[in-house]
Parts: structure tokens; C-alpha cells; sequence
């Protein structure tokens, strides 16, 4: 993979041993991933899912990184990258019938969040729309360009049956 060489400040919050599933994280991770801070704030909020909590905390705690160490708005941020990778598993056993055990997994998971400035926009010229276009050139000349109309699907299919 090769390293992308940008000017663009980076800063990263991580939570780790967050007793939760990496796989149950990872859901809501990609929700957010690649959008503005306020976005990410506001999709978390109405996530019902118990991770989108945990995940708001490590969102904060990234922010507010941002803006004590590097000076950066944190309106103005983007969730670069964000990923939860597994952690230790705890294993705890239940008692079964006829002297038997099952086996209980307690699974937790380290979540991480980097944050970056968002990419400044370039400087290309505005695209011009069909219509804007329309309305630039006179009007005998647009008349003159118009399309004939298209067949319906079914007038094609009548068409060709008769």
C-alpha cells in the first residue's frame, strides 16, 4: 500500500478493551466512516446500537485532541479512518446438563478513530448543466438541436408486433 503524501493534520483517539465485539463495533463504524464530525455526532445520536455510545466517547475524546493539541475546529474534521480490531477474549465456562460445560466467550475490542482536516477543494472550473447550457445558446439554435422523443417500451414492443 502505498503512503499518501499530503499536508493534511491527523489526530487519533483509541478505546481499548471496550467490552464489546469487534464485529458489533465495526457496524456502526461504518456509518461514520468519511464524514464531517457534526455528521458523525448526529448519526451516533440516533444509532440505537449499544456501541454507537462507546464509539461517541472515543469520537470526543478525538475532537477534543484536535483542538487542545493541534489547534484545529473540530466542526471541520473528517473521520479519516475508523476500525475496531479485536481484543483479549475472556473465558468464563456455564454448567450444562448431565455434568456438562459450555463454553462463554466475553469478547472486547480496541476501537480507533482518526481525524483529519477536510481535503480542500479544487480549484476546477464550475461543470455547466444540460439546462444552463440550453439557456446559453440563442434560441433558434437550441430549437434546431432538439432530439426527436423516444418511443415508449411499449409502443417499441407494438411497433413490432404488427
Amino acid at each position: 500500500m502505498a503512503a499518501i503524501a499530503d499536508d493534511r493534520q491527523r489526530v487519533k483517539a483509541q478505546a481499548k478493551w471496550v467490552r464489546m465485539s469487534a464485529r458489533k463495533a465495526r457496524i456502526v463504524l461504518d456509518h461514520i466512516r468519511g464524514r464531517t464530525v457534526p455528521e458523525a455526532r448526529t448519526i451516533l445520536a440516533f444509532t440505537p446500537r449499544a456501541a454507537a455510545t462507546e464509539i461517541e466517547k472515543v469520537l470526543r475524546s478525538a475532537v477534543a485532541n484536535a483542538e487542545a493539541n493541534t489547534g484545529l475546529d473540530g466542526d471541520e474534521l473528517v473521520v479519516e479512518a475508523a476500525y475496531a480490531d479485536e481484543g483479549p477474549t475472556l473465558k468464563r465456562w456455564r454448567p450444562r446438563a448431565r455434568g456438562r460445560v459450555n463454553r462463554i466467550r466475553k469478547r472486547s475490542c480496541h476501537v480507533t478513530l482518526i481525524l483529519s482536516e477536510a481535503p480542500a477543494p479544487r480549484g476546477g472550473g464550475r461543470r455547466r448543466t444540460r439546462k444552463a447550457s440550453a439557456q446559453a445558446a440563442p434560441a433558434s439554435e437550441a430549437s434546431a438541436v432538439e432530439k426527436p422523443k423516444r418511443r415508449t417500451r411499449r409502443k417499441a414492443k407494438e411497433g413490432a408486433a404488427t
